[in-house]
C-alpha cells in the first residue's frame, strides 16, 4: 500500500510536516508512509498520532547524524558573512550532523535502558515489531507495550503535546 505525504525539508535537511493551506516554499520531498513500521501500526490504531510524531522526529535526527561528510566538490557559491567571521552556516551538513546526533543520543538517554532497544530497532533500523521480538528474545506482542512507552518518554522529552 502507497500512502504519498509531501513533506517540507528546512535548511538543515530535516523532514517536516508540510503547512496545509499555505504555499510551500523551500524545498520538499514526498514521503511513502506505508515504509516504516511505526507508520504501520499507526494505520492500525496501535500507536496514537503524538508518538507518531516522536517517533518520526527521532528518526529524523538518527538519518541526520548518519549521514556521511561531504567528500565531493561543492559548487555553490559561498556565503557571505554577515557578523562573527567563521560562524557556522545552516549549509555546513557537519554542523547539522553534530546537533542531530546530540538530539538523538538524549532521546535515546530519556527513553531510558530497557527501552532504548526496541525503539531503535523499530522506528531507526526499520525492523517489524515481531523481527525486534525475536532478536531481542522477548515473547510474542510484548515489544508493542514496551514501544509504546519508549515513544511516549521520547515524546515526552521532545515536548509534544
Amino acid at each position: 500500500m502507497r500512502q504519498l505525504v509531501e513533506q517540507q525539508i528546512d535548511a538543515f535537511g530535516v523532514v517536516g510536516a508540510a503547512p496545509a493551506g499555505r504555499a510551500r516554499r523551500g524545498r520538499s520531498v514526498t514521503v511513502n508512509l506505508a515504509e516504516s513500521p511505526l507508520a504501520w501500526l499507526a494505520a492500525r490504531g496501535l500507536v496514537d498520532a503524538r508518538q507518531v510524531e516522536a517517533g518520526e522526529r527521532l528518526r529524523a535526527d538518527y538519518e541526520m547524524a548518519s549521514l556521511g561528510p561531504s567528500v565531493t566538490m561543492r559548487w555553490a557559491p559561498s556565503p557571505v558573512a554577515k557578523g562573527k567571521r567563521g560562524a557556522p552556516t545552516p549549509d555546513d551538513a557537519t554542523v547539522a550532523q553534530i546537533s542531530a546526533k546530540r538530539r538523538f543520543d538524549a532521546a535515546i538517554a530519556a527513553a531510558g535502558p530497557g527501552l532504548s532497544d526496541v525503539l531503535w530497532r523499530v522506528v531507526c533500523a526499520g525492523e517489524g515489531l515481531p523481527m525486534a521480538e525475536k532478536a531481542l528474545g522477548w515473547p510474542a506482542r510484548a515489544g508493542k507495550l514496551v514501544l509504546c512507552m519508549a515513544l511516549d518518554r521520547v515524546a515526552a522529552h521532545y515536548q509534544l503535546s
